[in-house]
């Protein structure tokens, strides 16, 4: 007898991802947002800081706004309070992006909602680097 594997699109998301836009980004090593990208960046993903206050960090040019971002974006991840996130949703939809990640605390639910009804796939209030490291270790 044998079970289908439970889906994850968690998983499946972190897998198919490449490029991380990180709005909030910080460039000091004290943030949380900088290890979570740092993280990220050892794990093999392309990390684009999205902050208009700092010109770069980890090695990478800081954007001012996700319309500023040259590249294709798998992930948007976001290190802002909640009253900041649907403005970077509407960027998001803009763009066309597959995923929204609200990091922990950041819990804004219109946001969500706006994101998931433009085919957006959402997940808040969970960080992206405790999910990744449960699943790939």
């Amino acid at each position: 007898m044998s079970s289908l594997p439970k889906a994850d699109p968690i998983a499946d998301l972190l897998k198919r991802a490449k490029t991380i836009a990180v709005v909030g980004l910080s460039n000091s090593p004290l943030r949380p947002s900088h290890g979570v990208a740092a993280y990220m960046q050892t794990q093999g993903y392309r990390i684009i800081p999205v902050n208009p206050k700092i010109h770069g960090a980890l090695g990478e040019k800081s954007y001012a706004s996700l319309l500023d971002v040259p590249e294709k974006i798998d992930i948007v991840n976001i290190f802002r309070r909640p009253e900041y996130v649907e403005e970077i949703v509407d960027q998001a939809i803009r763009l066309k992006v597959p995923a929204v990640w609200m990091q922990e605390q950041v819990i804004n639910e219109k946001a969500a909602e706006k994101a998931r009804r433009a085919g957006i796939f959402v997940v808040m209030d969970r960080c992206i680097l405790q999910e990744h490291h449960a699943r790939f270790g």
